[in-house]
């Protein structure tokens, strides 16, 4: 049996509200915006475009982003899901952060929640509570038919009539999370598969999920860190949100966000160097001294977090990478390249596009290098980058 603490905190709700400071805050008190058609906005009702949009105080929020029309196809059901979606996320960040989670991650007993993964990779109390929260929290969208989660054997039907499908990786990064390393959430969002309705719900589910990632619709990770991101696409652009702890608004920060084409840093984990493949080793050894097609010598920056690696790379360049077959393809791989190649850069298994691969199975694996375009055009003209050996390792 789950201690009472488990259920606790599967249940805890952060305090989001506005507080009255003593002293001048950086963003002005926000006034409660308006719900018109689901889409919450507090602007002067002008047609000004994303990029620009503001309210009275200068400030975006992902809510009134999306209620101006901030991407391609953002309509009021997407816009329910994201706001579902984003508190969801509130929720995660005010449990990393709590006091209480270092006790819940020493409980070892999970239930009936399957292990997907191997022992390094099985799921961990914060792993399942996050899962429960988002589940929680489309199911209360009702715009979700099914969603597909790491944690999951298999993908749990949410309801018959919601228009979309929604896979995630509900805490990347949990491994690390009592050394305080950032961790993150990543999901992406595809249209329901109509053409499915006829087919045993077991078997819709599986298929809806099991989407190409050039279906997607919108993508997104969040970072806990010192400071919580939402890093989001809806296709037309990728923009980042900051959570304004004083008001529980996600702040548009970086808007329209572009990977530089090159980069001066690699992230990897570098103790592996000598099961790695020639080529990926002689990429390594040339750009480290400077002696690639960039004159410059490349530093190496790995926090060993997906979502941090990755988001120091959309904003710095460079190339974020795992070479053997670990990462997921329908998770991890997809969602984040997506969000990538949005922000001009590329996504790549080391020899193909990823969001041209189709997935054959849910949780499978594979090779993920991220990072700016001229980049990986370099790596990936070295050939030989898949890592095979993987000692110490269960795939």
């Amino acid at each position: 049996m789950q201690s009472a603490t488990f259920y606790q905190l599967v249940n805890f709700r952060p305090k989001l509200q506005t507080f009255q400071s003593k002293t001048p805050t950086l963003f002005s008190t926000r006034r409660m915006a308006s719900v018109s058609g689901f889409r919450r906005m507090a602007l002067d009702g002008s047609s000004s475009s994303s990029s620009t949009v503001a309210s009275d105080d200068g400030f975006v929020t992902l809510m009134e982003y999306m209620g101006k029309g901030g991407g391609i196809g953002v309509n009021d059901d997407l816009v329910v899901l994201i706001d579902h979606l984003q508190y969801a996320c509130k929720r995660i960040a005010a449990l990393v952060a709590s006091p209480f989670n270092h006790s819940i991650g020493k409980q070892t007993s999970l239930g009936d929640f399957p292990n997907t993964g191997s022992d390094r990779d099985a799921p961990k109390p914060l792993d399942i509570l996050s899962n429960e929260i988002i589940l929680s929290s489309l199911q209360k969208s009702g715009k979700v038919v099914v969603m597909a989660s790491e944690e999951n054997d298999t993908p749990t039907w949410i309801s018959g009539d919601g228009p979309y499908v929604v896979v995630t990786d509900p805490l990347d990064g949990s491994r690390n999370i009592d050394a305080s390393i950032p961790t993150g959430t990543i999901f992406g969002i595809y249209k329901r598969l109509e053409e499915l309705e006829d087919l045993p719900t077991e078997e819709k589910a599986l298929l809806n999920s099991l989407q190409s990632g050039n279906r997607l619709i919108a993508a997104a990770y969040v970072l806990y860190s010192s400071a919580t991101i939402l890093c989001i696409t809806f296709g037309s652009g990728t923009h980042a949100f900051t959570l304004d702890r004083s008001t529980g608004d996600f702040i548009l920060t970086n808007p329209s966000i572009k990977i530089p084409p090159r980069g001066q840093i690699y992230s990897v984990n570098d103790a592996r160097y000598f099961d790695w493949p020639e080529g990926l080793r002689q990429y390594i050894d040339t750009v480290r001294q400077g002696k690639g097609r960039y004159p410059k010598k490349y530093s190496a920056r790995y926090i060993c977090s997906l979502v941090a690696d990755l988001h120091r790379t959309l904003l710095y360049g460079g190339v974020a990478m795992n070479p053997r077959d670990h990462l997921r393809l329908v998770y991890e791989a997809n969602p984040l390249s997506f969000i990538v190649e949005q922000a001009g850069g590329r996504g790549s298994d080391g020899k193909s596009r990823i969001l041209s691969l189709q997935p054959v199975k849910l949780h499978q694996r594979l090779p993920l290098f991220l990072g700016s375009l001229e980049d990986m055009e370099e790596l990936e003209s070295y050939g030989d980058i898949h890592q095979k050996v993987n000692p110490g390792y269960e795939v």
